[in-house]
């Protein structure tokens, strides 16, 4: 299986409203519960009225449409980088799944992926 990785620093916020998120941007995500509204997208785009952010998340994305009937993808992908101590933020999408992890962690977790048989393609060599 094939996972892609992306250059561009994320955040993940917690937001009273969207009127302020330009949800138009690539790598934008959101969630919205009877609880809370939360927002991933690109760090330079951080709606500016935020209640709670993180920054310095970065996203790995599995390649190709995946479908419904599929099992365990997420699981094994996450499970592997349990073991290499490397914390995650999944989101899925309709086509496939997105793990974010924190860019500390990347180098850990392309190594880690791609030790257990996935091939990683790292958006630059430098990490």
């Amino acid at each position: 299986m094939r996972i892609a990785t992306f250059a561009v620093p994320l955040s993940v916020c917690k937001v009273e409203s969207l009127a302020d998120a330009d949800l138009s941007r690539e790598l934008t995500f959101v969630g919205v519960t009877d609880r809370e509204i939360s927002v991933v997208c690109p760090t330079s785009c951080v709606p500016p009225q935020t209640l709670a952010r993180e920054d310095g998340w970065r996203a790995m994305r599995v390649e190709g449409q995946l479908d419904f009937s599929l099992v365990g993808i997420l699981a094994n992908i996450s499970g592997v980088l349990a073991r290499s101590d490397v914390a995650i933020f999944a989101v899925s999408t309709y086509d496939t799944d997105y793990v974010l992890v924190r860019q500390d962690d990347l180098r850990t977790a392309c190594d880690a992926l791609e030790s257990a048989g996935y091939e990683v393609v790292r958006a630059w060599r430098s990490f």
